[in-house]
């Protein structure tokens, strides 16, 4: 079972991850390039984690895990919120938040992903 630190660690080793507190203590919100790609609601027991996940995809979540629900506050469509309470493998819950920022970063203009990736001129 991933905890709030592993779950905070993860989404910090994303490329380019930062994380910022826009919605005041207590909401660690995770970016790439400006973007939010995760949240973290501090101190929950067990931890709970909003991703952003492709609609199709977060349906099937929700129905495959009982711990995978529409994100409270967020665009239910878009956002899930995962409860790491043991009952989803942690490497599926690492896939989701991969997922998430891979999503963010595809959405990112071309400029701002060459910014966090650059072309290799070797």
């Amino acid at each position: 079972m991933l905890d709030e630190k592993a779950l905070r660690d993860y989404c910090l080793s994303q490329k380019g991850a930062v994380e910022e507190y826009p919605f005041g203590p207590g909401a660690a919100v995770y970016k790439v390039m400006g973007k939010m790609f995760a949240l973290i609601g501090e101190g929950a027991d067990p931890p709970l984690i909003s991703l952003k996940c492709d609609p199709n995809l977060a349906m099937i979540l929700r129905e495959t895990y009982p711990a995978v629900q529409g994100a409270y506050h967020m665009n239910k469509r878009h956002w899930n919120r995962v409860c790491s309470d043991g009952s989803i493998p942690d490497d599926e819950i690492r896939d989701m938040i991969d997922a998430s920022y891979d999503l963010v970063v595809s959405s990112l203009t071309r400029k701002d992903r060459e910014r966090l990736n650059p072309p290799n001129h070797g």
